[in-house]
């Protein structure tokens, strides 16, 4: 049986804990963050936990990671 292709958007995007959670970082932290206030800042420096659906799509678009 072939080896299956990871995405590799989706491995750069996203990532596994030693728990088998899935984590990403929020978006829109690349500009124009000076207007927005600071409990937004502090809020985009955090990594977010996934719903459980889109789990199963992660893992089986990177299966070896």
């Amino acid at each position: 049986m072939p080896k299956i292709k990871t995405h590799k958007a989706t491995s750069k995007r996203f990532a596994k804990t030693a728990k088998d959670k899935v984590r990403h970082r929020k978006g829109g932290q690349g500009h124009f963050n000076s207007r927005e206030s600071g409990n937004t800042t502090r809020k985009k420096r955090r990594d977010l936990e996934i719903t459980s659906t889109l789990v199963k799509t992660v893992k089986k678009l990177t299966p070896y990671k």
